[in-house]
């Protein structure tokens, strides 16, 4: 534990609303906007989706060629919905474990502003036909400048809180975090330097490309989502993390193999021979980390299993985390040099950056933004129905869509391997697995427009005025000492709230 726990549990819950109260506008914005974006992503991946079972879906529409929508619907959802909940997330979680408010919410609001500027004309490029032709850095280079700017201005202030914070305990979440925030501007700045700054030869820059959209989903993405799930399996469950061991060797293992993942993605093509099998078995060897951090928080929340069952946040987080133990089976079974050849090229990519992107990241970004948004906003979710509904509609959407994505790329890739036979057999083995991509995307368009919608009800203060926690499970009683999210007054932080329960690791 931290020094603070030498505070008074009332000056400790005064701390923690005076910290909240400093983020409520930055976090609420990138949390809103975030969803916004997500609900655009979803709606241009059904199109992209529809296009490949029904070609002439649309076809008198330039602008909604697939080529250009589903690269916007790429970058739509990594960097509309996936950096800006990742930016909330970050910003609230190293405030409150620095226990040190913000005094640049104005700063951040600015610049998450410009990062979303930047991505509104990145996307109007790309379905203009502007797009670079690189999956994941499709945004002409007048975009990405201003973002690694913005990035900046959002990041440093949280290095700063790290750095003035009460001498005592690193929590693990705060590794995670540092991370995340030092490994995103390296892996940006430098694959936008090397492909769009420097006029190489275009197979390294292929190369590069291959490499960036690994290292984004495994040193910022993946690091974001363990420090989020460090965070609220231990503080809604009451209980400390099952084993700093365990919580040591994924850190580290994470750090040392993730940066060497990605060029398998280029297995066969003209570059050193090495550098495909390399990348294939870090990407196998993920399943380490991935493994210790699953196993680790799994037991963690195992000893409370009502609380899981009541608690939203807990529910998508949980179902995050397990989604991790799945991918890493996934790296395991696509990255094997017997299957890799036939996959590289069909839709099973697609379905491997949709589990780590949607059924890990995504799962547990819901389970924060549940969990933070009351506390900032000082009120309660307007309807749990709501999140219910949101939680079982993107479970089943999600699985179908990886599920769908995974085999039916194995089944493409047979297809594609078939020299002697037509082209149009790998199109037709994709067929129905496409179809049921669509609809699995059309579930999780309409539980996420309900879901923005309910966020920005929040963010308006229209919910519930309340002093207790949230949503939790037998509806709201006057006695909420037994409450999921801990007694009351952790919610209402600036009441008389119990330090005890307040932050349990």
């Amino acid at each position: 534990m931290s020094s603070t726990t030498s505070q008074t549990p009332v000056n400790d819950a005064v701390r923690r609303a005076q910290i909240d109260i400093s983020l409520r506008h930055p976090v609420m914005f990138f949390f809103t906007s975030g969803a916004a974006w997500l609900a655009v992503a979803i709606l241009l991946g059904i199109i992209a989706s529809a296009k490949v079972h029904s070609p002439g879906f649309l076809d008198g529409v330039s602008w909604l060629t697939y080529g250009r929508v589903q690269s916007a619907h790429i970058s739509a959802l990594v960097y509309g919905w996936g950096c800006q909940a990742a930016f909330g997330a970050l910003v609230w979680l190293m405030a409150r474990l620095s226990r040190q408010e913000c005094r640049a919410a104005g700063i951040i609001l600015v610049a998450g502003h410009v990062w979303n500027l930047a991505i509104s004309l990145g996307i109007l490029a790309i379905l203009g036909g502007a797009g670079t032709g690189m999956p994941w850095m499709e945004f002409p280079a007048f975009a990405w400048v201003p973002m690694l700017l913005a990035y900046g201005a959002i990041a440093i202030w949280s290095m700063v809180q790290f750095k003035v914070r009460p001498a005592g305990h690193v929590f693990i979440s705060q590794w995670y975090i540092l991370a995340a925030l030092i490994w995103f501007p390296w892996v940006f700045a430098s694959a936008h330097l090397l492909v769009h700054g420097f006029a190489g030869n275009p197979v390294m820059a292929a190369a590069i490309n291959a490499w960036y959209r690994s290292a984004l989903l495994f040193l910022f993405f993946i690091p974001t989502g363990i420090a989020a799930a460090y965070y609220l399996i231990p503080k809604v469950t009451g209980r400390p993390v099952y084993s700093y061991s365990l919580s040591s060797l994924g850190f580290w293992s994470l750090a040392i193999i993730a940066p060497w993942a990605g060029m398998q993605k280029l297995a066969g093509a003209p570059i050193p021979n090495f550098l495909p099998y390399l990348g294939a078995a870090a990407t196998i060897l993920f399943a380490v980390p991935a493994i210790a951090v699953g196993v680790n928080l799994l037991k963690t929340a195992a000893g409370a299993p009502d609380t899981v069952v009541n608690s939203p946040s807990l529910r998508f987080t949980l179902a995050g985390v397990i989604c991790l133990l799945v991918l890493a089976l996934a790296c395991v079974f696509l990255n094997n040099p017997a299957i890799l050849p036939g996959t590289q090229f069909s839709m099973a990519g697609y379905g491997f950056d949709i589990l780590a992107l949607y059924a890990f990241f995504s799962f547990i970004a819901f389970g924060m933004i549940y969990f933070v948004v009351p506390r900032i906003t000082r009120r309660e979710w307007l309807s749990s129905r709501l999140i219910k509904m949101h939680f079982f509609l993107s479970v089943y959407g999600v699985a179908l869509v990886v599920i769908v994505a995974l085999f039916g790329g194995v089944m493409q890739g047979v297809g594609l391997e078939a020299y002697k036979q037509p082209w149009e057999d790998a199109s037709m083995r994709a067929y129905p697995y496409a179809v049921a991509t669509t609809l699995a995307w059309c579930f999780l368009l309409f539980s996420n427009v309900f879901f923005f919608f309910h966020l920005t009800l929040m963010w308006l203060r229209l919910g519930r005025r309340s002093s207790h926690p949230t949503l939790l499970g037998h509806a709201h009683h006057d006695d909420l000492h037994d409450a999921t999210h801990g007694p009351e007054g952790d919610i209402d932080n600036a009441g008389p709230g119990s330090a005890a329960a307040a932050h349990s690791h």
